[in-house]
Formats: structure tokens, C-alpha cells, sequence
């Protein structure tokens, strides 16, 4: 069998919204569990009813889930997140906000940073993304810098003191 494939998808909506129904969730979840062959990332920022309909989900190692939490108010989707029965759990920083000193990341096999992009962009500081990469590399949680973000996120770039940061969870620890 082939190396199953990580898929990146944008759709910029959230299946744990209050107004998807629980059947179509569930199906989503069928539909995954089935394409084995494939890595899905899920990601929500309602926690809290990712939590609550957990025990009506089939995990299974090919669905990867995961949390946006975007400052310290948001650190409370983690422990929705460590509640679930999801084999992989990630948290994405994005847009990154805020500074996160004392992270718990205990339970956390993927972390992902970046900052806001578009007009409007509110400025991420370099500080709050260094503090986050040195709790993971303490926590051993691999870091992923995705973007600086802005106007012009091309011109900003992705390093971090010199150097990208592209660690990812070992495919084999969910499949």
C-alpha cells in the first residue's frame, strides 16, 4: 500500500458548527474513516461541541483533529481537544494575537503558527511565535511555522530566526 497523503483543505468553514446537524458529522466522519488512504486534518474553534459529540464520533487514525487558538483566552480548547478519543490532536496559533507563555501541551502531537493576513492584519509578534516554538521543542511537540501573515504575506515569508520550521507528527503514529 502507498504512503497515505496529508490533505490540506481551506474551506474556511467549521463542521462543529452549531448549525451542522450531528448526522452529517457523523457521515463526515464515515466518509474519512473509509478513505483511509488519506490524512484529514480537522479543525474547529468550537471545542466545546467537538467535545460534547465525542462520543458519538468513530475515530480512527487517519483523522487528525485539531483547535485554533489564537490567544490566551482560547487555551481552553486544549483540554476540550485532550478529552477527545482523536489519535492525532494538533492545535493551530492562527492567527497568533496574543502571547501564550505557559502552554500546556501535554497530550499535543502537532503545533502550527501564523500570523494574520489580508488587510486589516493585526501584527503577530516575534516574540509570542519564538515562546511557542521553545515550549514545543521542551514539550517535544513538533513546530510548524506557516506564516509572518500581513498585507503581503509572500513579501513576509515564513523563517523564523533564519531558518523555516516545517516538523510535522510522523505519518505512522496515525496510520
Amino acid at each position: 500500500m502507498e504512503k497515505p497523503q496529508v490533505i490540506f483543505v481551506n474551506s474556511m468553514s467549521d463542521l462543529f458548527h452549531k448549525e451542522v446537524p450531528v448526522d452529517f458529522i457523523v457521515r463526515a466522519f464515515h466518509v474519512m474513516r473509509r478513505a483511509n488512504w488519506h490524512v484529514f486534518q480537522v479543525l474547529t474553534k468550537r471545542s466545546r461541541r467537538l467535545l460534547d459529540l465525542d462520543s458519538k464520533l468513530r475515530w480512527a487514525p487517519n483523522i487528525w483533529m485539531g483547535v485554533s487558538v489564537e490567544c490566551q483566552e482560547y487555551t481552553c480548547r486544549l483540554d476540550d481537544l485532550r478529552g477527545t478519543g482523536a489519535a492525532l490532536k494538533f492545535v493551530s496559533f492562527e492567527p497568533l494575537i496574543g502571547p501564550l507563555p505557559d502552554l500546556n501541551l501535554e497530550g499535543i502531537d502537532w503545533a502550527i503558527v501564523g500570523g494574520e493576513s489580508g488587510p486589516g492584519a493585526r501584527k503577530m509578534e516575534m516574540e509570542w511565535v519564538i515562546d511557542i516554538r521553545d515550549q514545543c521543542l521542551k514539550a517535544k511537540v513538533p513546530f510548524f511555522f506557516k506564516q509572518w501573515g500581513g498585507v503581503n504575506k509572500k513579501r513576509a515569508g515564513r523563517e523564523l530566526e533564519g531558518r523555516t520550521w516545517d516538523s510535522m507528527p510522523p505519518i505512522e503514529i496515525a496510520i
